[in-house]
């Protein structure tokens, strides 16, 4: 395996949760790249599910690009909001989670195939939100990170394991800061 690729994925990706946590469109710039390289790094590693999420992440980068851009009402800058329907993500994570794991098991040579499946999933979700701005979002990626910094350091991605332990990091930090944001836009219109 290219450890270089894997090193310059893991800073990228760096770059963008930290631009991320600051509500930063550069966070999508970063983020392109990263997930353009940990394709690669994913498939020499045969963590299938990863690989395909990031080849869906190229596409989201782009939407959430857009909708952090433009995605406001009335032309104002998109602001951060509490999840309405948990239940429903939790649940669709969990059962989607079982049947990738369960087609990656009996139809690949996949590495880890339902832990794998559920970074996926719950990756997914968690972006989904993100591109929203749910605060709810970045307690999605705590639980993706503890599962990751498992997988990967088994899988001997150290640098994508060291990564995820700041991923897991910012994550906390992610939630704390926006959980901050939304309640001072919270305490604001409240006063007007």
């Amino acid at each position: 395996m290219d450890t270089t690729l894997e090193l310059f994925g893991a800073v990228f990706g760096f770059l963008a949760v930290y631009f991320t946590i600051k509500q930063n469109i550069w966070c999508w710039y970063f983020g392109l790249i990263q997930v353009i390289l940990y394709c690669f790094v994913f498939y020499t590693a045969k963590l299938y599910s990863d690989m395909i999420l990031h080849f869906i992440y190229i596409f989201l980068q782009v939407y959430g690009w857009y909708n952090w851009k433009y995605g406001g009402s009335n032309q104002s800058a998109l602001r951060v909001t509490l999840v309405t329907n948990a239940t429903f993500w939790i649940g669709l994570t969990v059962v989607a989670s079982l049947f990738l794991g369960y087609s990656m098991q009996s139809k690949t040579d996949a590495s880890y195939p339902y832990a794998d499946a559920f970074i996926m999933v719950a990756s997914l979700v968690a972006q989904y939100l993100m591109i929203k701005k749910v605060l709810a979002s970045w307690l999605f990626w705590i639980v993706v990170d503890v599962v990751g910094i498992t997988i990967y350091c088994y899988k001997g991605l150290y640098f994508t394991t060291v990564l995820y332990v700041l991923f897991l990091i910012m994550a906390i930090i992610g939630y704390l800061e926006w959980k901050k944001a939304y309640n001072e836009e919270f305490a604001y219109e409240r006063r007007t």
